[in-house]
């Protein structure tokens, strides 16, 4: 069992601030310092109002009325209409060129200037109308796509879904137009900085190497022994999980982990998700069902998220400032799956908390930390993504990659989307698809505008096992899992804070911010090696 359910929905000091290598900062020149406080100020004001809009695109999700869509689909508009107004002004312009070439001493000053002229040449491409037509979409498209789940009817949002990528179309041509030979870069841009179609594809194919023969050897032995991962009686899923009982032993856990309620909320939505209005007000969701781990693995994968936006930079040179922003998608990713998998899908950390289940679900008290352990760690091919194990995972994303990029080129018709779908979950996981919401309605994300976004997670997957490699080395590999087993969380969510979330954007890439920790940038090797270790051992396989 596996649940990676975060859809990211934060303001930035900008719309969607994007990044470039950091150039080299070494001494402030001639009125720099005034030119440098009046762009601050304009950032902060931008800053202010995505807040606002982030309050909005939350509402939106978890307690607006379902008759208010189209007033929020205008208010939406006109917020994003006056955000892009104040980015791309006059005012701005002239802040931006006057720090152009400007070289200042402190890094963040840095990162925060080159951010924001990166933004500043994206956005001023875009017009006004794009923008307000942009918001306006997103909006009708999530109720589009709300019906059609419910209604399991993908033909009720295939002519939003065909607006969608005509848009996005448009919109990475006109802010990249460097980008044109090959359009879906300018998508996948958009999330994950300096990431091309070309690299991933190359990432992508070592991992099938490696992930293939693995999932075969699991799945043969499962096939010669079906009792060998027989999640525990106790554990199936069914009405004894009362959801209240869930809820509450959510919150205990996330408080655990380090989430603090002061400054943020944990509510329940269609589609968990993390978001707010920057790191003082940090609200993330989660849903349950009868299924328990699927409530409780969505709380820790968004506490993840919602660790990371708390531990970001308030300072003076941070707080509301492109500087405070995660690096990429897959970045922020890294940090929910490095809870997520990392630390509760450890034996360690079951160790720790099963006496919480025990207490809150008193049927489970003859379950041992090692009946959790297995039970959740189970490989079992599925439809659906969020519920996908550790090693099926990857293929789930790599369908929706490459359904964008045929979308985006036009070698696919929208209409024959949940027909390619349902063939290539058969041919790649071997699993039938029974109706579309449990097919290619199941996500979010395409009805958000989030086009380029999924790779993201399987990059987010990789750099965590990256990312808690380099503090199992800082912190010493027997210590921590001793920490994560007594519930001593501190230790690794502090050196993250560190290491992660206070840096922000500042080292200018996913990988630069890597080779600061492990010496060489993004690389499926580790994570590989992760897999093959873990599930050889579950499994007891000879590989």
């Amino acid at each position: 069992m596996r649940f990676t359910l975060a859809w990211i929905a934060f303001p930035s000091a900008l719309p969607a601030v994007r990044f470039r290598p950091a150039p080299f900062c070494t001494a402030a020149v001639l009125d720099s310092s005034a030119s440098y406080a009046h762009l601050k100020k304009l950032l902060l004001e931008v800053s202010t109002l995505s807040e606002v809009q982030g309050i909005l695109g939350y509402d939106e999700q978890v307690f607006m009325p379902s008759g208010a869509a189209a007033a929020r689909a205008a208010q939406k508009a006109t917020m994003a209409k006056i955000i892009h107004e104040k980015s791309t002004g006059e005012e701005m312009r002239k802040a931006i060129d006057s720090m152009r070439g400007v070289e200042l001493d402190d890094q963040r000053q840095c990162a925060n200037v080159r951010d924001a002229i990166d933004e500043f040449d994206k956005a001023a491409r875009k017009s006004v109308e794009l923008t307000e037509r942009e918001a306006r979409l997103e909006s009708e498209a999530f109720v589009a796509w709300q019906s059609a789940r419910a209604a399991s009817d993908f033909s009720l949002f295939a002519p939003k879904l065909v607006e969608m990528f005509e848009l996005k179309k448009e919109v990475a041509a006109v802010t990249r137009p460097g980008m044109r030979d090959e359009p879906y870069n300018g998508a996948l841009d958009a999330f994950e900085r300096g990431m091309t179609a070309e690299r991933l594809d190359n990432v992508f194919s070592e991992l099938r190497q490696g992930l293939v023969p693995l999932l075969e050897a699991v799945l043969e032995k499962k096939r010669a022994h079906p009792e060998f991962d027989a999640p525990h009686p106790a554990l199936v899923a069914g009405p004894q999980w009362d959801v209240t009982k869930q809820a509450e032993l959510s919150r205990e856990v996330a408080r655990q982990l380090g989430y603090r309620f002061e400054n943020g909320r944990l509510d329940v939505s269609t589609h968990p998700f993390t978001g707010g209005a920057g790191p003082q007000d940090v609200r993330m969701t989660t849903r349950y069902s009868e299924n328990w781990a699927e409530g409780f693995g969505a709380t820790v994968h968004e506490t993840g998220h919602a660790l990371y936006e708390q531990g970001r930079d308030v300072t003076d040179e941070g707080r509301g400032l492109p500087c405070s922003t995660a690096l990429s998608m897959g970045v922020h990713e890294s940090q929910s799956l490095m809870w997520e998998r990392m630390v509760l899908q450890s034996a360690e950390f079951w160790e720790w908390c099963v006496p919480l289940f025990h207490k809150y679900f008193p049927h489970t008290a003859e379950c041992s930390s090692t009946d959790f352990y297995r039970t959740y760690n189970r490989v079992e091919p599925g439809c659906i993504r969020v519920e996908a194990d550790e090693l099926t995972y990857p293929l789930h994303v790599v369908l929706r990659y490459d359904i964008e990029r045929a979308l985006f080129r036009g070698e696919m018709a929208v209409d024959d989307v949940p027909k390619y779908w349902n063939e290539r979950m058969a041919a790649d996981l071997g699993v039938s698809v029974p109706n579309d919401s449990q097919g290619c309605l199941q996500d979010i994300h395409w009805s958000f505008g989030a086009v380029g976004y999924f790779p993201s997670y399987t990059l987010g997957a990789i750099m965590a096992v990256q990312i808690f490699e380099a503090a199992s080395a800082a912190l010493g590999e027997a210590a921590l899992r001793t920490q994560i087993a007594t519930g001593d969380f501190a230790t690794l969510r502090e050196w993250l804070r560190r290491n992660v979330h206070e840096v922000g954007s500042i080292p200018g890439s996913p990988d630069a911010l890597l080779r600061r920790l492990t010496g060489e940038g993004v690389t499926p090797k580790p994570f590989l090696k992760y897999l093959t270790r873990k599930y050889s051992t579950l499994y007891e396989l000879e590989l």
